[in-house]
């Protein structure tokens, strides 16, 4: 028995309760957790599930919290189990087999912290998004930090993961777009409505540079459509893989146009009842499911309408075998979310199950306690690149991955710039560069892990050690979490918890000998805790998009 199967244990010594009382078994879960209890001399685990199951089973959870301690005073591993209150469960784990861990985590590898919690799920998750007319900006930069985060945490917890970019390009932004090229070629001022920055006169150059005739031909604003919109897209997609944010899919909004697919949607809709015609224009009932108005897919005047594309982008994704569809939206997006779940529940979906919308929260880029508000190319906003070389690519990702994205912050340059324990990302890469170093600084000296059967875990009876074990247990529950709760800052902040605990560790627990000291097997067994702190570390760090660095 080691920490990462208590639970299972716990569950297993209920069962094996209930049979000898002839108790009905279905009152148990399928699955029970443990947790760290907030005070260490409450022993290192606590469970609740006499509290849980107690009333189910027609029993008084505290008569039932005995039973459980003495069936699991039992179990090999446990040394002892106190109850607390009206039936908590207070576990202490002997060294053996709270130490056995370590080599639990080293020997999976990057495999340590995958669960089949999410096993079976199919999901499509959409970020970022940002309309073909201009660099990904400051809120774009976010959702692309949190999503492809969230995109690795949901895979990780076994679901089956789409990322996908809707590719708008088509409607009047795209209008706006090509006539602000246009002047721009000309040397003219951008229209009224339309784009400025130096971007557009590098696009619009590069246009011309491509088509040298461009201005003398008939339609010379459609060239710079198509020829802009690819250029910009281009540039888009290139920072976002510099980012470190790969899309399996950049959907064509036009593709929808252009295969029928708004009909299609329109027609599935009208077959389900829900569609209506008024004034000219072909209307579709969301008030039936919560929405605040009804919506008009397509126009008097025949055109369709952008709501129309959400539906027909919505039934494609269907189509495609996803059984959730998550889309992250800007904080301006609010609005959006009721009229989206009355449409999915108008094709005859569960908005609860088929469709989830997450908003994230404004972002701002400080320096010296002062907004950073302007861009070298765009003019108005700031971008993704100035994002990147201000902090760093690996910063800004944890940056922004560190904050629930429903909750507005200010990034501060100097703090994520600097070399200090007060900066998060240098703090948890510190202990990664450290581990490292450890190990080889332990191998320089004739320290070795040896085979895993040799390993004692016992030795690993320290107070710092044990804190840093039940720290390290910590980590598939955390990314498990992390995923259902679509909430990859729990794993930045699990981090930051691990770095401390692996920083007293390292102050009270030599991994290698002082001198001339011999080596001895609790040397080998920390040298298994210090190499299972950097595997979680780094592990923890990937689902971040950020790396685990050699060196600092």
């Amino acid at each position: 028995m080691t920490p990462a199967n208590l639970a299972d244990t716990v569950l297993s010594a209920a069962r094996a309760v209930f049979e000898t009382r002839g108790l009905d078994t279905a009152a148990l879960p399928a699955t029970t957790t443990v947790e760290r209890p907030r005070n260490p001399e409450h022993g290192d685990y606590a469970s609740t599930i006499a509290l849980q199951v107690g009333k189910k089973a027609g029993v008084a959870p505290r008569e039932l919290a005995a039973a459980l301690a003495e069936e699991l005073g039992r179990r090999p591993g446990i040394k002892s189990v106190e109850i607390a209150g009206p039936g908590f469960l207070n576990i202490r784990l002997d060294a053996a087999a709270a130490g056995a861990l370590a080599r639990d985590i080293v020997l999976a590898g990057s495999a340590y912290g995958k669960t089949d919690r999410l096993t079976g799920e199919r999901i499509n998750l959409e970020f970022v998004s940002a309309n073909p007319t201009g660099p990904v900006h400051i809120g774009g930069v976010r959702w692309a930090a949190v999503g492809d985060a969230l995109s690795r945490l949901l895979r990780t917890a076994g679901a089956e993961v789409g990322t996908e970019y809707y590719f708008n390009d088509a409607g009047s932004q795209i209008d706006r777009f090509a006539r602000s090229l246009l002047a721009a070629a000309k040397g003219e001022p951008a229209p009224e409505d339309g784009y400025g920055g130096g971007y557009i006169s590098e696009i619009a150059a590069n246009v011309v540079k491509i088509e040298p005739g461009v201005l003398q031909t008939d339609d010379p604003q459609e060239i710079f459509r198509q020829k802009g919109v690819d250029l910009m897209f281009a540039e888009i997609k290139q920072s976002l893989t510099d980012f470190g944010v790969h899309f399996d899919t950049y959907f064509n909004e036009k593709d929808l146009h252009d295969r029928g697919e708004l009909q299609e949607a329109l027609d599935r809709l009208r077959e389900q009842g829900h569609i209506f015609e008024n004034d000219g224009a072909t209307w579709l009932r969301t008030t039936e499911f919560g929405d605040d108005k009804d919506r008009v897919l397509r126009k008097s005047d025949g055109d369709w309408t952008y709501f129309a594309a959400d539906c027909a982008y919505y039934l494609d994704k269907r189509k495609r075998g996803f059984d959730r569809v998550v889309i992250m939206l800007g904080a301006d997006h609010h609005g959006y979310i009721g009229r989206m779940k009355a449409m999915s529940a108008c094709f005859g979906d569960d908005p609860g199950k088929n469709l989830e919308i997450l908003i994230g929260q404004l972002v701002s880029l400080v320096r010296d306690g002062e907004p950073v508000r302007m861009s070298k190319r765009a003019g108005t906003v700031v971008t993704l690149e100035d994002f990147v070389e201000a902090l760093g690519v690996d910063a800004t990702r944890y940056a922004l991955a560190r904050y629930s994205s429903d909750s507005p912050i200010d990034i501060d340059i100097d703090l994520w710039t600097s070399a200090s324990r007060e900066n998060p990302v240098y703090y948890v890469q510190y202990v990664a560069a450290r581990t490292f170093n450890v190990a080889i600084n332990a191998r320089d000296k004739g320290v070795t892990r040896g085979e895993p059967d040799d390993f004692k875990p016992e030795l690993l009876s320290h107070e710092k050690e044990n804190d840093l074990l039940k720290a390290l247990n910590e980590y598939p529950g955390v990314v498990a979490r992390a995923a259902e709760q679509r909430a990859p800052h729990h794993v930045a902040r699990y981090l930051e918890e691990v770095s401390g605990a692996y920083h007293r560790f390292y102050d009270k627990c030599l991994v290698s000998p002082k001198g001339d000291d011999p080596i001895t097997e609790t040397h080998r067994a920390r040298l298994w805790l210090n190499d299972a702190t950097r595997t979680v570390i780094a592990n923890g760090l990937s689902l971040l998009g950020v790396s685990a660095p050699e060196r600092m």
